[in-house]
């Protein structure tokens, strides 16, 4: 403590940007990193939704044709095709739905915990700057 107070005015404003400056350099790195998180989080919801487009043009193609065939064995042709279809739309509703609650994880795309942080600092710098002034 002494040393603070031995330290002349220039040290102190010295030593308060080199700190400020490596604070912010350090809040900087720590929102970099939870963007590129955030950011693979919403590519595999995207590609979740992509997988369910695919999965749902194969079921339109040859998947269905083949269903709808075996079953009209057992039923009216209509009611084969309604069959096959009601399910295929119900795997690429989960499909979906899986991707969606993947994107939603990710947003907003706000680095939260740097945010977050930054306040802290700023509280902590204000609680210090009141102290120093009494």
């Amino acid at each position: 403590m002494s040393e603070v107070r031995d330290a002349s005015a220039a040290e102190l404003v010295k030593q308060l940007t080199e700190q400020t400056s490596r604070l912010v350099r350090n809040e900087v790195e720590l929102a970099k990193v939870e963007l590129a998180e955030k950011g693979k989080r919403a590519g595999i919801g995207a590609g979740m939704f992509g997988g369910a487009g695919v999965f749902g043009l194969y079921a339109l193609g040859a998947l269905t044709a083949a269903a709808i065939a075996a079953l009209s064995l057992a039923v009216a042709t209509w009611l084969a095709a309604l069959i096959v279809a009601v399910i295929w739309a119900a795997i690429a509703g989960v499909m979906a739905l899986t991707g969606k609650k993947k994107v939603q994880q990710a947003t907003p795309p706000v680095p939260e915990d740097a945010v977050e942080s930054v306040k802290e600092d700023v509280q902590w710098t204000k609680a210090r700057a009141q102290q120093g002034r009494r």
